[in-house]
């Protein structure tokens, strides 16, 4: 699979067996600009075909440095532009076979079907029903399950704010651990606590006439959404007594 442009992922890389990588090495060196990136991402990213890493005889995976940089241009275009995988997957693709491809976003919706635009300007944080079905590789009946315990819910219009991608993906990938849904309601509650918390101390500042607080409020509440998040993880991992790699 030829080199795609990454952008910064893939440098510093420490490669192996004739210049491939482990995944555990893949890892490591992606989290360095995506740090909540897991192994079981990296192989749903296999599973659906963004990416094609080498297998050894006992079926490992070794990944070349192209493989790793095509890893970060997809973890870029769903962190920045909250495309769908099969968006991702084409657009690479097209790339890669030399044509002009124009970045797509997921704009507006037509007869009740999302319409992919090139990218002017900001890009909207939201998807459609039938991305998110579509990204996370789920169908409509795990959707409306996990609606009715909260972990998933539509905002005005019917759409999802663009993170629903990556709970709906997490929430799969817990199944396949035989974690059901409503076993994270609880998680789920957890995080409307801390979100609550997180809102009352940037409250004031939402408030504030001047445009320039109102954006100190917005970059307040994603330090502080970071901080939390780890704060969870190291918790987690201290009642465990693990440490994550």
């Amino acid at each position: 699979m030829p080199q795609t442009p990454s952008g910064g992922a893939g440098h510093g890389a420490t490669a192996t067996d004739g210049g491939l990588m482990s995944i555990g090495t893949v890892l490591n060196v992606l989290r360095e600009e995506f740090p909540e990136v897991t192994i079981s991402k990296i192989r749903f990213l296999e599973s659906e075909g963004l990416i094609e890493p080498q297998r050894t005889p006992s079926g490992y995976r070794k990944f070349s440095v192209g493989d790793v940089a095509r890893l970060g241009h997809v973890l870029r275009m769903q962190r920045d532009h909250y495309l769908p995988l099969k968006v991702i997957r084409d657009h690479l693709d097209a790339m890669e076979r030399g044509e002009a491809a124009p970045l797509p976003v997921v704009g507006r919706q037509r007869d009740g079907e999302p319409v992919l635009e090139p990218a002017e300007g900001p890009t909207a944080a939201r998807v459609g029903r039938t991305e998110l079905l579509a990204a996370a590789g789920i169908d409509e009946g795990d959707l409306k399950e996990w609606e009715s315990y909260g972990l998933l819910a539509p905002l005005e219009e019917g759409v999802y704010d663009a993170e629903a991608i990556t709970v709906a993906v997490l929430v799969s990938e817990l199944g396949r651990f035989g974690i059901e849904p409503r076993h994270l309601r609880v998680m789920k509650a957890a995080a409307d606590r801390e979100a609550g918390l997180v809102d009352q101390v940037v409250a004031p500042l939402k408030r504030h006439r001047n445009p320039q607080t109102r954006a100190l409020a917005q970059a307040r509440t994603k330090e502080l959404a970071a901080l939390t998040v780890r704060l969870h993880s190291a918790l987690v991992q201290t009642a465990l007594g693990v440490r994550l790699p």
